[in-house]
């Protein structure tokens, strides 16, 4: 096979569907400040390490102004290293409930694995948030080979670092034949910065940013159209392929193999 590994995100691509417990983390943080930030303005640079992530929250213009407002001053360096320090032990407590494996991530994976592929993952999480999603997720039946966590590089996305070292240890070269998997407009980024075939996964993520029981109640023409909106920016970002989830993955490779 042409493929040789894959490697995939988490929030977002194999748990937590609709990447929910980072959202909610975020504005829970900003709330504490005495300032209030909206779902979109959580999600958007979704998928960068989190002190990163709280300081492009920061940047934005609405939320810069509206902190000067409260605080009457400008947003600071120990305001953001404040503001990561509280994140931790809120996103700890969620992620304690928003851990679960995405429905076909598991039969997915284990047809990968029977296809003799290496299964490698990266996160925008820290190494101590992991340490609580990691064995939540290997109870329910997925396990990577390998974890590459934000603060195992010097950058994080949409650096190529996190794939460059998750193939590392996979022991995999070319990184053209790989599979990096992402949610995020960033980890798209980051997958085609490192050469990797690239693959947007729109229906289950960040950038859809619904929860599987709001899919299930929503109209099917309405997330339809909506995907088609997510499709277009996973693209430009640098996704070669935009698949609904995880789930599609198998398909998918079928699919590159066939073409190659």
């Amino acid at each position: 096979m042409r493929i040789k590994a894959v490697i995939l995100d988490w929030a977002g691509t194999t748990v937590d569907y609709g990447s929910r417990a980072p959202t909610l983390a975020f504005r829970q943080v900003f709330k504490r400040e005495g300032v209030a930030i909206n779902d979109e303005e959580a999600r958007l640079p979704m998928g960068m390490s989190k002190r990163d992530h709280i300081a492009a929250i920061a940047a934005m213009p609405r939320v810069a102004k509206a902190w000067k407002k409260k605080l009457g001053r400008e947003i600071g360096k120990d305001d953001i290293d404040r503001m990561y320090a509280q994140f931790t032990p809120i996103q700890k407590e969620l992620l304690a409930k928003h851990s679960e494996v995405i429905p076909g991530v598991v039969e997915a994976i284990q047809q990968c694995r029977e296809w003799g592929l290496k299964i490698g993952s990266t996160t925008g999480y820290s190494r101590e948030l992991m340490a609580i999603v990691a064995p939540l997720a290997a109870a329910q039946g997925y396990s990577p080979d390998v974890i590459v966590c934000s603060d195992d590089v010097a950058e994080g996305r949409p650096s190529p670092q996190m794939n460059i070292r998750a193939a590392e240890l996979l022991g995999v070269s070319p990184l053209s034949n790989i599979l990096v998997l992402d949610d995020t407009e960033v980890g798209c980024q980051a997958g085609k910065h490192s050469g990797c075939i690239t693959v947007g996964v729109a229906k289950t993520g960040n950038m859809l940013g619904m929860s599987l029981e709001e899919i299930e109640e929503e109209d099917e023409e309405e997330i339809e159209d909506a995907l088609i909106d997510v499709d277009w920016p996973m693209r430009e970002a640098g996704a070669n392929y935009v698949i609904p989830s995880v789930a599609d993955l198998p398909d998918l490779i079928q699919q590159i193999e066939g073409d190659y």
